[in-house]
């Protein structure tokens, strides 16, 4: 029987969506959007397609603003009849504005809109082509101390599939574009400060990339993207999701600057596939993209290669923990999937559609990678992307609403869910902030933190069932720290609940997965009660140090009917407003996750900028600072303080987690409360504290040992300036637990260095939190 050859690649005949991939969605699909409070969002429809909105509890309606080829308002083509006044003010329309503005029009009161119900399911179909505006409207007011509403669910399916239809939409202003066929390679130039969009079509597509600079080649030297100098010069062994935020030649100068990424996992570990590779496994003449690129880039004058090495985009690998072999699966990208790339350098650059149809990387049916190359002028922002959950749909990261105000001071920011959140303020430093909320106050935009309401007859019932503490012992501006647990009594999330009033409570916490939880048990047990997501509509802020109430009592304005400042205890709540019944309104709490006297402040993004600037303007004469996530991640670990995949995680319960204050097993039933009283009674694992006699800072995950036994492992470790050594948090075998016990922490392997430390209660600074109820 001879070996097949392929020696063109044309004989794929099998559909390659035809088999559906546990967790992606429904390739039909071109984009689902979840509009949160005050968001706008464009979908261009043609004829047949359709627009439905999905329940999610929301009862308040969804504006659609239906515009036709003229640009008239034209409700009729999405079978609309009844329409109000478009209210600019319900929200956030500067978009929505710059589109007319493209077009030649303008948007004002004269454009009208058709509200449609959200409380079931509703699918309309285009009569003709249209533009379609998706309006979530919320007043700035309806976002402070009442039920704001919810996201939600628009959904795009065209009537005609097609691979052209899963293109996003332009990122500006396009130089050129092109489609690289499915098993070919295309070289082309690009220019310094443009931006190169690599594009995965129909999605689980690889595709190799190398860039070289121009002038190299001009004198016949090939300087491109070196893999093992990229991986030096930013400190990483391979990629995390966002890839590398540059990329190097050789001689340690950038080549490309990622600037956009919308999939998150990448390789460049590997080379680009070559003939050798499919000759060894009984595929010889096969296509490849070695042999590809070699012949792409022959007209530059490069030579020709039998292996290249490139970034091979949306190839899903990784580094096996265990026998440390390089692991493969699918690719993770969706339809319209992409990487933009801003050029640093005159380029010559190339780009494959990967032909390999015999191993999952492409899903075992190559497709087709489509490229855009930007003007540099094109206004295009740093995000990366963001899923709640892996089939959630996709979000770009934002800038912050305070955004305006913090990059005055810093550029080093990093991601925090679907945010971009400053590291370090370099005019200040990390330990400059530290010590400034130690002994001053410091001011820090914490709005990566997620918001939800909890409204209804129910929503008390509904949190007892779902939360660590007793609920109805909560007064009205009262809060609690409480967990979320599995049935295992592993902690879900934790967060800060708040009861504004009788039947309405804010559950402020770190993850999706809440909103989830509350959902399902919700509609499990027949219960009352919504659950509002506030997506980005409740920017907040931290204001930690010992003067934080002195600077508020100067800006604080407080109505009769609600708690005053100086009424308001550690984890009480209030509505206040800027220095007078006028002025910005407000969300005011007495919490934080410094273990100083502290406040968080939640308000309207509209409002966002003016709060921060009235607040850094009344602590100028307490010498407050700016404050970044680095300062608060030694500030937390000193106060003891657990944070989400570090002292809990899945599979860890709360007691395991050091959470077994917030659990109160007096109670009536709640999820995981079976499980964590057995767990109660007879624990195996605690979390301790470490003091250590050196400056060495272990790693997290590292092994803590007792002589050769490993007995436990690091959660979260920092040198602490306030205590002049290095602490660290570590779950540890109950037997191995008792204060001054003497462990050692395994470096290097945990065989070739030991850091000795001691074992000790938590919290390492001020155990009373005297500081924090001040």
């Amino acid at each position: 029987m001879s070996t097949p050859v392929h020696h063109e690649f044309s004989n794929i005949g099998y559909a390659k969506h035809g088999r559906n991939f546990a967790g992606f969605p429904d390739k039909s699909e071109r984009f689902r959007k979840l509009l949160g409070p005050r968001q706008a969002v464009r979908f261009d429809l043609s004829s047949g397609d359709l627009l439905s909105i999905t329940p999610r509890g929301e009862t308040r309606p969804l504006s659609l603003l239906v515009i036709d080829k003229k640009g008239t308002t034209a409700p009729g083509l999405l079978g609309l009849e009844k329409t109000t006044a478009l209210v600019l003010s319900a929200f956030d329309s500067a978009e929505l504005a710059g589109w007319f503005v493209s077009h030649g029009g303008a948007a004002g009161p004269s454009l009208s809109v058709v509200d449609v119900p959200t409380h079931e399911l509703l699918a309309l179909s285009a009569k003709e082509a249209c533009t379609v505006w998706a309006i979530n409207p919320t007043l700035p007011a309806d976002l402070v101390g009442d039920a704001a509403p919810g996201p939600i669910e628009v959904t795009h399916k065209p009537a005609k599939p097609s691979p052209a239809l899963f293109l996003p939409p332009p990122l500006g202003d396009v130089r050129d574009e092109f489609t690289v066929s499915r098993g070919t390679a295309h070289a082309y130039e690009v220019h310094p400060g443009e931006i190169v969009q690599i594009i995965d079509v129909e999605g689980q597509q690889c595709s190799d990339f190398m860039a070289l600079r121009s002038e190299g080649l001009d004198r016949g030297e090939e300087l491109m993207i070196d893999s093992t100098a990229t991986r030096s010069m930013v400190r990483g062994a391979y990629p995390t999701p966002g890839l590398f935020d540059k990329f190097f030649d050789r001689d340690m100068r950038p080549i490309m600057n990622v600037v956009q990424d919308t999939c998150g996992r990448h390789d460049t570990f590997g080379l680009a596939c070559t003939a050798r590779g499919y000759e060894e496994r009984g595929f010889p003449g096969h296509v490849n993209c070695s042999d590809n690129i070699s012949g792409a880039l022959s007209p530059c004058g490069v030579e020709r290669r039998a292996a290249w090495p490139a970034i091979n985009f949306f190839w899903n690998t990784w580094i096996d923990p265990n026998h440390h072999g390089l692991m493969t699966e699918e690719s993770y990208s969706r339809p319209g999937d992409y990487v933009a790339l801003k050029a640093m350098d005159e380029l010559v650059c190339v780009s494959t559609a990967c032909p390999d149809d015999i191993d999952p990387i492409n899903g075992w049916n190559p497709t087709d990678v489509h490229v855009r190359i930007y003007k540099p002028e094109a206004p295009i922002r740093r995000a990366v992307a963001y899923r709640e959950k892996e089939d959630a749909p996709m979000s770009i990261s934002q800038e912050s609403a305070f955004h305006p105000c913090t990059s005055k001071f810093t550029s080093h920011f990093a991601p925090a869910r679907d945010l971009w959140a400053p590291v370090s303020f370099p005019g200040v430093g990390t330990i400059g902030e530290y010590w400034a909320c130690r002994e001053r106050v410091t001011l820090q935009d914490m709005s990566g933190l997620r918001k939800y309401d909890i409204v209804g007859p129910d929503a008390e019932k509904l949190l007892q069932r779902a939360l660590t503490r007793d609920v109805s012992r909560l007064a009205v501006w009262r809060g609690t720290y409480a967990l979320m647990c599995d049935d295992a009594g592993a902690v879900i999330d934790d967060g800060t609940l708040f009861r504004l009033a009788p039947h309405l409570f804010r559950w402020c916490c770190g993850t999706e997965e809440s909103a989830r939880v509350l959902s399902d048990l919700a509609q499990t047990e027949g219960l009352q009660v919504r659950v509002h997501g506030m997506g980005g509509a409740l920017p907040n802020l931290a204001l930690q140090g010992p003067r934080s109430r002195d600077l508020l009592q100067k800006i604080v304005f407080t109505q009769p009917q609600v708690p005053a400042l100086e009424h308001v205890k550690w984890f009480g709540a209030t509505v206040a407003r800027l220095n007078n019944r006028e002025g910005v309104p407000f969300m005011l709490a007495r919490s934080g996750y410094t273990g100083e006297l502290g406040y968080e402040l939640f308000c309207a993004q509209d409002d966002a900028t003016a709060l921060w600037d009235a607040v850094m303007a009344a602590g100028e004469e307490f010498g407050i600072a700016p404050m970044g996530s680095a300062a608060l991640e030694m500030l937390r670990i000193e106060a003891g303080l657990a944070a989400a995949g570090a002292e809990f995680a899945p599979g860890v319960d709360a007691y395991e987690s050091g959470l077994g204050f917030a659990v109160d097993l007096k109670k009536p039933d709640f999820v995981g409360r079976a499980a964590l009283e057995r767990n109660a009674r007879d624990p195996r694992k605690m979390l301790k504290g470490l003091s250590f006699e050196s400056d060495d800072v272990p790693a997290h995950g590292a092994h803590v040992f007792a002589g050769e036994r490993a007995i436990g492992v690091i959660t979260s470790a920092t040198r602490s300036p306030i205590m002049d050594k290095t602490i660290a948090m570590a779950r540890l075998a109950v037997e191995h637990a008792e204060n001054g016990t003497v462990l050692e922490v395994g470096q290097m392997d945990g065989r070739m260095k030991r850091l000795t430390a001691t074992v000790c209660n938590t919290p390492f600074y001020d155990p009373k939190r005297e500081r924090a109820r001040a």
